[in-house]
Order: structure tokens, then C-alpha cells, then sequence
């Protein structure tokens, strides 16, 4: 039986979506060269509540754990899903970075188990502290273990406006690391599927204005149906 839409997004509250590291402290140089990632603890998120997680682990659909795109985006990607009868629990945060994201994944699954398929939609807010990323992708394999599939969204950083023009490249550099870290951890984990979204903006220039609204989430349209479409055709 199709699961009702009812069935596919029960989440907390959500407050206003905050952008990556839209703070004024992102503003100040570090080591990596995009500044430091501001305050995300009490940023907007939007997470399932646990009848939900449990409907989906015993449909065998997806966890989804994300970041501000997600926030933003998860809504369409549960419809989207629905279209071939997957159901989607989610736990999306706006601004978080890629430790407490497994984290997070590492709580549900002692909680509540794991079904088949994870999709990690996080790492762009890794941009400020790229070297964490292979650590962390590891330790995601580790908790999901040989028999499951992670599917991950690679990044695509370089955010736009004057404040943060003396970030961009360095966005673009450590965006880039992030992937390759991806990419090297897909070489020791064959159970792990990256879902090439840096490629697919890569593809064509104009793809970058068209589907990103500041350098970083999608918009409205054009980019969060092609990310959302490119997630689901990876997965099935």
C-alpha cells in the first residue's frame, strides 16, 4: 500500500532557516581561510518524531540527516520520495557540521535501529574545519555497518554577497577537500554511494546562478527539485 503524505514528514517546529555560517563571527579569518563556524546549537531544524522514525524503519526507508539545505529542502524530497513509495524520517539542522550530525545518526540507531538506506546531506558546514571529514565518514560507516548503504551528498561552497568575498576561494578549495574526502572514503567502503551534486553544478557555469541562491542553498524551483532529483536517482 502507497503510504499517505500524513505518513511521510512529522517533524519539530522550524523556525526561521538560518544560512551557512551567516553569523557576523563567520566574518573573521582562520586557518582554512573561510572563517569560523558561528553558532548552530540553536539554529532551526526540523526533526521526526520518534512514531515516524519507527514507521519508517519498519517500512525499510530512509533516514535523512542534514543540514540547513535539508531544512529547507526536506519537505520536497519526502513528496518526491513518496512518488516511489519511500518513506523518510529526517533529522535536519541548519548550520551543524558533520560530527554532531553522526552523532545524531549514532543515537537512532541505538535507539531505534537502522533500516537499509542513510543519506548523509551534510559537510558544507565543514567547509571552516576541513580535516574532520574522512574521521567522521568512517565512523559512519562503522555505525551502519557492511550490510547497509550510505548515500552521500558531496558539497558545493562558495558563498556569495561582498561580506564574503575574501572567503570565496577559499570556500571553493575546502569545498572541494570535503569531496575528495568523500571520494577517498568511498574507495575503502564499498557499501558507501556518493550523490554527485558538486559534479552536477560543475557541469555547466550558469548552473551555479541558476540553482544556488548564495552560493550554497538551492533555490526555490530550479535547484531544489534538480538536488532533490539527483538524491532520488541515486538511490534508486
Amino acid at each position: 500500500m502507497k503510504p499517505s503524505r500524513r505518513q511521510l514528514f512529522a517533524a519539530g517546529a522550524v523556525a526561521t532557516v538560518a544560512s551557512v555560517a551567516s553569523t557576523s563571527t563567520a566574518l573573521a579569518a582562520d586557518d582554512y581561510g573561510s572563517g569560523p563556524l558561528g553558532p548552530w546549537e540553536n539554529a532551526s531544524r526540523v526533526i521526526s518524531t520518534p512514531t515516524t522514525i519507527r514507521q519508517v524503519r519498519d517500512a525499510n526507508g530512509i533516514y535523512l540527516f542534514g543540514d540547513s539545505i535539508s531544512v529547507r529542502d526536506g519537505r520536497a524530497l519526502a513528496e518526491r520520495l513518496h512518488d516511489v513509495n519511500t518513506l523518510l524520517a529526517v533529522h535536519n539542522w541548519s548550520s551543524r557540521p558533520t560530527l554532531p550530525a553522526v552523532d545524531a545518526l549514532e543515537d537512532w540507531a541505538a535507539t531505534y535501529g537502522t533500516p537499509q538506506r542513510i543519506l548523509m546531506a551534510t559537510g558544507s558546514n565543514d567547509i571552516f574545519n576541513p580535516p574532520v571529514m574522512a574521521a567522521q565518514i568512517d565512523r559512519t560507516m562503522s555505525i551502519v555497518g557492511p550490510t547497509r548503504t550510505v548515500y552521500w551528498v558531496n558539497v558545493q561552497v562558495a558563498r556569495t554577497g561582498s561580506s564574503y568575498d575574501a572567503f570565496r576561494l577559499s570556500d571553493q578549495r575546502n569545498s572541494g577537500w570535503v569531496n575528495l574526502q568523500i571520494a577517498d572514503a568511498q574507495k575503502r567502503h564499498p557499501n558507501l554511494k556518493i550523490v554527485r551534486w558538486a559534479e552536477f553544478l560543475a557541469a555547466k557555469p550558469s548552473r551555479l546562478t541558476a540553482y544556488l541562491v548564495d552560493g550554497v542553498h538551492t533555490t526555490e524551483d530550479l535547484g531544489r527539485a534538480a538536488r532533490n532529483e539527483l538524491i532520488v536517482q541515486t538511490i534508486t
